[in-house]
């Protein structure tokens, strides 16, 4: 990823959940439900520094008609990898 994203990503990071991050990885993902593919993409994994609850979140940007937008999942149980992340958004956007 260029470095633009992972800083867009970050202040992302920053503004949802009010901590600095280092970035870690770079993670693919396909996530794939009764047989179709519900999403396809990579996970960036940041280390947070001074979160009070979580070490670690998996962010990525996604577009929503002509804007982009972030996600960034906390490494809070469930969650305990990006392949879980991805599934916890999938989960939380389908029960809105």
């Amino acid at each position: 990823m260029q470095p633009k994203e992972i800083t867009e990503l970050k202040d992302a990071i920053r503004e949802t959940h009010g901590c600095e991050s280092l970035h870690v990885e770079s993670v693919p993902v396909k996530e794939v439900f009764e047989g179709q593919t519900a999403w396809e993409g990579t996970v960036e994994v940041f280390d947070l520094v001074g979160h009070e609850k979580a070490k670690r979140a998996y962010t990525w940007s996604y577009r929503d008609g002509d804007q982009n937008k972030s996600i960034a999942v906390l490494e809070i149980p469930p969650v305990d990898s990006p392949q879980s992340a991805v599934k916890v958004a999938i989960a939380s956007k389908a029960r809105k």
